[in-house]
């Protein structure tokens, strides 16, 4: 005698059976409780009364499924996908199995596999929760920023972004900008106006946006520091980047908040641009800091004086670069030849780095120990043998002067039409032959 493990279904059938047993039920009864024909019903019942209740138990309960994947290839896919997919999902996993080793298993087994081993994690498992954080005590302390891209003025232009600036201690919106796109210029102009108006934060904290951060597997050479970076380095603030959306929150809630009462009042404003929508923000920021701005933990005003003169800054806020002067004074920049133009102090140059500043107005400066040099820039791409010589000129706009200048300049061979080709004039008649009747006698005697 020993237990009988039965499911609730069998144990059900059991009670019926029973009763048909003990004439308590009738077949037809019995066979409509159980859902089963009468035939089924009789079948039942016969092994009931032979062998027992331990007869209705299903035949293959502990038994091995005949369809089991069998332990050694379990261990076998477990152990490549340890050595070489350790990072995999179970559905690219499962594939990755298939198609370069040949094991076909589905994703759910191997899904299961993988939980049983603890090389995969159910979504539950895999929650992270995201502990507040205090507020920072004193303004200026640290300034949250970012960019949120949106349709700022709805149908009634294209989609733009907006840079964010915020205070941390007192949800302060403390600079606003519309520009075409999150880009190290773009956050210049932004922090141009940032400084000049309130100074220099102790910090910023931002995203991992590339124009705040280098990953690692796109350094060159040891740059570990963008152009914003070295900015702010230069202006001795910090730059903290964060893990995670969640973690630079309050400046994500705000772009949230702007996305509905912004967009709404650019409506009622009937602004359409970014030239105009600029202009509208100053104001708007004021009314939004007066209903929604916090007093600080502290009363203390972080913020410090520039330590550049103000007319210097633009040498702080621009994109910096050196380039190696070669032996006929040129030098590659943006897929451009610079060419130096030849002097005492260019001569001198042949081997050494030239500094380039392009700044956020256009302006493209060569400079070597502080001093400025004149240029000329020939298209590597366009081929262009003649080059334009530039008083410290945006490069973009030197190249749109070559262009127009060869759009007005004639052809340098004239465009002839087939026919022309042939021999054929646009007016019908051919060029060295005699019109008139002579033309056609001598047609038809060459024909003759």
């Amino acid at each position: 005698m020993g237990w009988v493990v039965m499911s609730e279904r069998e144990l059900n059938r059991v009670e019926v059976l029973a009763q048909v047993d003990d004439g308590r039920l009738s077949v037809d009864n019995a066979a409509n409780m159980l859902d089963l024909t009468r035939r089924q019903v009789f079948r039942l019942l016969k092994r009931y009364r032979q062998d027992g209740a331990a007869a209705i138990r299903h035949k293959s309960r502990g038994k091995i499924p005949n369809n089991q994947i069998h332990k050694a290839k379990r261990d076998y896919a477990l152990s490549l996908i340890k050595e070489q997919y350790p990072d995999f999902g179970p559905t690219l996993a499962a594939e990755m199995l298939a198609e370069h080793h040949g094991f076909k298993v589905s994703r759910e087994t191997l899904r299961k596999w993988m939980v049983e081993d603890g090389i995969w994690l159910s979504r539950k498992q895999r929650r992270q929760f995201h502990q507040p954080r205090l507020r920072r005590e004193c303004f200026g302390e640290l300034i949250q920023i970012d960019g949120s891209d949106h349709r700022w003025f709805e149908d009634r232009s294209g989609p733009c972004t907006l840079l964010v600036f915020i205070d941390d201690a007192t949800s302060t919106l403390m600079e606003l900008l519309f520009v075409k796109s999150e880009s190290t210029f773009s956050y210049f102009e932004a922090l141009e106006s940032y400084l000049l108006n309130h100074g220099r934060p102790v910090a910023f904290y931002s995203d991992k946006h590339t124009v705040f951060r280098v990953a690692k597997e796109d350094a060159k050479g040891g740059a570990r520091m963008t152009q914003f970076g070295r900015a702010l380095n230069q202006l001795n603030v910090e730059i903290l980047c964060a893990n995670s959306s969640q973690a630079k929150g309050r400046v994500e809630r705000a772009n949230r908040t702007l996305q509905d009462r912004l967009v709404k009042e650019l409506r009622l404003a009937s602004i359409s641009d970014m030239e105009a929508g600029n202009a509208y923000l100053q104001g708007f920021k004021e009314r939004h800091n007066a209903q929604f701005a916090k007093a600080p933990a502290k009363s203390d005003n972080l913020h410090r004086a520039l330590n550049v003169e103000p007319d210097r800054l633009d040498d702080v806020l621009c994109w910096r670069d050196t380039r190696y002067v070669g032996k006929q004074l040129t030098f590659s920049y943006d897929r451009k030849r610079i060419m130096l133009e030849e002097s005492d102090v260019t001569r001198g140059l042949v081997g050494k780095y030239v500094d380039t500043y392009a700044f956020v107005d256009g302006r493209f400066e060569v400079r070597s120990k502080g001093r400025s040099l004149p240029y000329k820039i020939f298209d590597m791409d366009q081929r262009v043998t003649h080059a334009a010589i530039t008083d410290n000129k945006c490069l973009g706009a030197v190249l749109e002067y070559i262009k127009e200048m060869q759009d007005k300049a004639p052809p340098k061979y004239p465009v002839r039409t087939n026919s022309e080709k042939m021999g054929y004039k646009p007016n019908g008649k051919t060029p060295g032959r005699p019109s008139g009747s002579r033309a056609k006698k001598k047609i038809v005697h060459v024909a003759e």
